[in-house]
């Protein structure tokens, strides 16, 4: 008998997007009854999946091994405790189960007995007759051995190593894979969960149970009150799931506003050469204090005075995941009018420095949809927009990722690497990397590929570079007949 799972389910057992699935239902080729999908509609739709094609252990971004098997055995599995846990529960679901079949299967023999009796003391009536027989067949029917549908083995193997979780009230739903806790899970997917030290001392990420059962691995000092232990208030960062199936309510930030002003105090892990005029610096935040941000937005660097100077003041988006809070990465150019840059260059900046970061500032965010995305870019406006591009595979919803990144000078095209690995690793992603001395000459010529390539006004579209780049490019896709609404941009200084 064919199960039903979520879209959400349903797109990792066979290994495709969300996005993909919902374009589908949206066209009719696959049926949806209150949020749920039949795997045997979806087995019909995809029939050659298979163990080893299933993306449910990948995590985005990571190339595809050749075998299920061999992926279960190098990721990290969570603990024995863990797995004894939710190997228990499925097995008590089983017990349930195989108690109603016997107790459905008892009150369908006696029924049949009965017709017998009743027939055997009036064989003429016809009605009692075909009755009897109709019991007979379906018994028979019921008790016949019949084929297993392969995802519904799949999606009960996979319930014991990696839980799944699903918000209240959003409905977001995301998984809980090896040691992870439920913060981290959440982040990785991500989702806009609401959270502060992330060590357990702050209490923000309290949420609580609405079913299935948590367990602690690790100590939290957070003085949770026995009224909220009776209502099923657990912490996010100190917890994971215990049970296959979690089902939890929390509010999720539903935009920049809901992110609240942070000042922090973060050290310099290293200053990295990504081109001749291109650094990348990596800072990290304290253990017990992360930064919280939206993909795409940007944050204010603060550098000491060396000498007698003054302190110097930068503000950059950040070109890193929200997933990855304690690790922030910004790019900077060579620019010898800045003093922030130069400080970068002249490698006065030793590891350990101190660097103050006030944020998140901005509303260069991806939307809620799930739309094709095409981002835009141009030279050092790379970086929101991988910010932007590693949240959107996170959050695994856009059935499509189109990267096309302008270069005005000769370095670039400093990542193109990242862009190759993404395009190679993953289906339904492609990038296109350019070249013009003139940012808006440029955008003409990178809106004229664009349609070339891929237009579609159903698509949303993210522009970050210079102004001169992002104005030409919006002209050029509103004359097109892109609505206001679907073009996002950030012009950067």
């Amino acid at each position: 008998m064919s199960h039903r799972v979520t879209v959400w389910r349903a797109a990792q057992l066979v290994g495709v997007a969300r996005g993909v699935l919902q374009q589908r239902v949206q066209r009719g080729e696959l049926a949806i009854s209150d949020g749920l999908v039949e795997t045997d509609d979806l087995l019909a739709l995809y029939p050659q999946t298979r163990l080893e094609e299933s993306g449910m252990l990948e995590r985005v971004g990571r190339i595809k091994d050749e075998a299920f098997a061999r992926r279960v055995r190098e990721r990290v599995l969570p603990s024995q405790e863990l797995l004894a846990q939710r190997l228990f529960q499925q097995s008590q679901e089983l017990a349930d189960l195989r108690r109603h079949l016997q107790q459905y299967h008892a009150l369908v023999v006696e029924l049949r007995d009965a017709l017998g009796a009743q027939l055997a003391a009036a064989p003429a009536d016809g009605a009692l007759q075909r009755l009897a027989e109709q019991a007979r067949k379906g018994l028979a029917r019921v008790l016949a051995t019949e084929p297993v549908n392969r995802l519904d083995i799949m999606d009960d193997m996979l319930k014991v190593v990696c839980a799944q979780v699903t918000v209240r009230p959003t409905g977001h739903q995301f998984v809980v894979e090896g040691h992870d806790n439920l913060l981290q899970a959440g982040l990785h997917a991500g989702l806009k969960l609401n959270y502060g030290c992330g060590d357990g001392t702050c209490g923000m990420c309290k949420v609580r149970v609405i079913s299935g059962e948590v367990a602690r691995i690790r100590h939290s000092d957070y003085p949770m009150s026995e009224l909220e232990r009776a209502q099923g208030y657990t912490l996010l960062c100190a917890h994971t799931a215990a049970s296959s199936e979690l089902t939890i309510e929390t509010l999720e930030a539903t935009g920049p506003q809901d992110i609240a002003p942070q000042q922090i105090v973060t050290k310099l892990r290293e200053v990295r050469s990504l081109a001749p005029d291109t650094r990348l610096l990596h800072l990290q935040t304290p253990r017990s204090q992360r930064l919280r941000f939206l993909a795409g937005q940007s944050v204010t660097l603060g550098l000491a005075a060396s000498g007698d100077g003054e302190d110097l003041h930068r503000t950059l988006p950040v070109a890193s995941c929200p997933c990855d809070d304690r690790n922030l990465h910004f790019l900077v150019a060579r620019d010898e009018a800045d003093a922030f840059a130069c400080r970068v260059f002249d490698g006065g900046l030793g590891n350990g420095s101190a660097v103050d970061v006030w944020g998140p500032l901005g509303d260069f965010v991806l939307a809620e949809g799930d739309r094709p995305l095409v981002f835009a870019a141009c030279d050092l406006g790379f970086g929101p927009v991988k910010s932007l591009i590693e949240h959107a595979l996170a959050s695994d919803e856009a059935p499509s990722i189109s990267l096309f990144w302008l270069a005005t000078r000769g370095d670039g095209h400093f990542m193109a690497n990242q862009c190759r690995a993404w395009s190679e690793a993953l289906d339904g992603f492609e990038h296109q990397l350019s070249f013009h001395s003139d940012a808006a000459a440029g955008a003409r010529q990178l809106a004229q590929a664009i349609r070339a390539d891929l237009f579609d006004i159903a698509c949303d579209f993210y522009l970050a570079g210079p102004a001169a780049f992002v104005q030409a490019l919006r002209a050029e896709l509103q004359r097109a007949g892109v609505a206001a609404g679907q073009i996002h941009a950030q012009e950067l200084d």
